[in-house]
C-alpha cells in the first residue's frame, strides 16, 4: 500500500468517526480540501467514471477486470492504470484470484462524498437556484 493510498483511507475513516460536515454546512479546512481534491481528481476522467459505474452497478458487488477491459477501446495496461488511480483514491478495492483481479466499490468513500455534497436538511436553496429551475 502506498503512502497516498494510506492517507486517503485514513481520511475516510476519520470522516466516518467525526461526521465531517458537508460543504454547505461549514467550509473545508486546507487539509480536507487537499485530500478531497485527490478523490475528485480521480473522478475527473470519463474512463474512470465509467469504470467506477461499471463496478458499482455490477450484480453481486464485484467484477473481474476481464469483464471491464472489453468495454473500452483502450489497452489493458491503460485500464489497469485507471483502476489503480481509483484504488489510490479509496473508491474501489481489489483482490487477485489466480490470474485475474476482482474489483468492488468501497461505499465508505462514496457515502462520504455524498454527505459532503448534500444540502443540510431544512436549508433552503438560494433564490438564484430556485429562479433558474
Amino acid at each position: 500500500m502506498s503512502k497516498q493510498e494510506l492517507d486517503v483511507q485514513v481520511l475516510g475513516q476519520d470522516a466516518a468517526d467525526t461526521c465531517c460536515p458537508g460543504l454547505l454546512a461549514a467550509p473545508l479546512d486546507e487539509g480536507q480540501a487537499v485530500e478531497l481534491a485527490k478523490v475528485f481528481k480521480a473522478l475527473g476522467d470519463p474512463v474512470r467514471l465509467r469504470l467506477l459505474s461499471m463496478i458499482a452497478s455490477r450484480a453481486g458487488g464485484e467484477v473481474c477486470v476481464c469483464d471491464l477491459t472489453p468495454a473500452f477501446d483502450l489497452s489493458q495496461p491503460t485500464i489497469s492504470h485507471h483502476l489503480k488511480l481509483l484504488r489510490q483514491a479509496g473508491l474501489i478495492g481489489c483482490e487477485r484470484r489466480g490470474t485475474w483481479v476482482y474489483y468492488w466499490l468501497l461505499p465508505e468513500m462514496t457515502d462520504r462524498l455524498a454527505g459532503i455534497l448534500a444540502r443540510p436538511a431544512g436549508r433552503p436553496l438560494p433564490e438564484s437556484t430556485v429562479a433558474a429551475s
